[in-house]
């Protein structure tokens, strides 16, 4: 009998080893660029184990009216890195993006170039509305932010996301917009943790505007770990060719000193009185390393407001005088080695208090509207674009309250698209295995027969 079973083994054996036929080489995947992930750890970003600053440019061709993704055209995108590469640029920030369009092209030729880009999630048809924010807080919104997670976050060169621009104003009553903002911002920071892609930052863009300003960055820095930014940035246009105490960035780097979090400009550059671009000297100087991470010059353009540095036409791009003036700002002050003063700790503020400036009354952020939890776990689908009637007005007349810690992540994921730590294995052909398992049972079977 026992020479019988091993007989039929091998016959088995043989015969699935025969029949197995020898698996052809799959074609490979498009093999995207890379960069090293950028991360956020202390009040720095990292690349690797190198601080990085970011020495960059706000890049919306045709401005927010065109509601147009430079990053979805080929032709555009190539035409302006070429132009980014004479920069000597390494960040870009693109306000307007389409979440049902592809990006490889773009964002493959921007890793080649060494650069990386902060994606806004909102759209002037997906956002939150600064003065009618709770039915502007919906699952359709959350659905178009979600969507636009899934589609970049899956390249190497996705700097950050913002969760909000310029939401809150100099009109006090936009204040009240701030627990949404907070509340889309935690739930972005969830929906990546519970897809399981890699920690991208997320953080929120602030106004220049100094009523509100120190308020805010407490805001998103306060509250329980899930509730909270991984940066803060905001806009700053109050150095006009005057220098680092005139301009009151002094002033500023007191005030932000021990904020616990990175801290960058999202937007620099008063046209008043020209420029000569001395931000981008004070931003590498050591005055500011230990508390700013850099910052985005605006802008790229040349639109109706005047702050373009290239005029873009049919024929091509023109530079515009502060073109080279901006290059050799960027040329003359390269980022500074060493971990420039950074705090290797982070920490959270205390919430602002409610006060003529700000009107928020409540440490509780708003529940994640019932529609939008099943994308916690199964994804938010194909992004609706940039067309459509928008989500602002889809929602309720009120939004239930939601416990502190109710953001964290509540699920492991089973499938990501660019987890830390996952790798994807092609096909195995078998025979060698099954030839492997032969030797071992003819093997077996010499000794068996002794």
């Amino acid at each position: 009998m026992r020479s019988f079973a091993l007989a039929s083994a091998l016959a088995t054996l043989a015969a699935f080893a025969l029949a197995t036929p020898t698996l052809t080489d799959l074609e490979q995947p498009h093999k995207r660029a890379s960069l090293p992930t950028v991360t956020a750890s202390g009040n720095a970003f990292w690349q690797d184990k190198t601080r990085f600053y970011i020495r960059g440019i706000d890049y919306q061709p045709g401005g927010s009216s065109a509601m147009k993704d430079p990053l979805a055209d080929s032709t555009t995108c190539l035409r302006d890195i070429a132009e980014f590469k004479k920069l000597g640029v390494n960040t870009i920030r693109v306000y307007i993006t389409d979440n049902s369009a592809n990006h490889d092209t773009c964002m493959n030729a921007l890793a080649d170039a060494g650069i990386y880009a902060i994606i806004d999630a909102n759209n002037p048809l997906f956002s939150i509305n600064r003065y009618d924010p709770v039915p502007s807080y919906n699952a359709m919104y959350l659905q178009s932010v979600f969507a636009t997670v899934d589609e970049f976050i899956q390249y190497d060169n996705l700097l950050a996301f913002f969760s909000g621009n310029e939401v809150i104003n100099d009109n006090v009553t936009s204040t009240l917009s701030a627990r949404y903002v907070k509340a889309t911002t935690r739930d972005m920071r969830q929906y990546i943790a519970n897809r399981g892609y890699r920690k991208v930052p997320v953080g929120y863009s602030a106004a220049d505007v100094s009523q509100n300003r120190m308020q805010m960055a407490q805001y998103m820095n306060c509250g329980t770990d899930d509730e909270r930014s991984d940066f803060f940035a905001f806009n700053d246009y109050s150095w006009c060719n005057t220098n680092f105490q005139v301009s009151g960035w002094d002033q500023k780097v007191k005030n932000f000193t021990g904020y616990g979090l990175p801290i960058f400009l999202s937007e620099y550059g008063c046209t008043t009185n020209g420029r000569d671009f001395g931000e981008v000297a004070a931003l590498m100087n050591s005055e500011m390393t230990g508390v700013y991470s850099g910052g985005l010059m605006y802008e790229y353009a040349l639109e109706d407001n005047g702050f373009g540095i290239v005029k873009i036409s049919s024929s091509g791009v023109q530079e515009q005088g502060d073109f080279a003036k901006f290059a050799k700002a960027l040329s003359a002050n390269p980022a500074p080695t060493g971990d420039g003063g950074f705090t290797s700790t982070t920490k959270s503020q205390p919430c602002p208090t409610k006060d003529a400036n700000w009107l928020v009354d409540s440490t509780l952020l708003p529940e994640i509207p019932s529609g939008a939890k099943a994308f916690m776990n199964s994804g938010a689908g194909k992004g609706p674009g940039l067309t459509g009637d928008g989500s602002q007005n889809a929602g309720p007349a009120s939004i239930s309250d939601a416990s502190p810690g109710s953001g964290a992540a509540t699920a492991t994921p089973t499938h990501s698209k660019n987890a830390a730590g996952i790798t994807t294995v092609g096909a195995v052909d078998k025979a060698p295995l099954i030839l492997t398992a032969l030797v071992f049972v003819l093997t077996l079977s010499g000794t068996l027969l002794l």
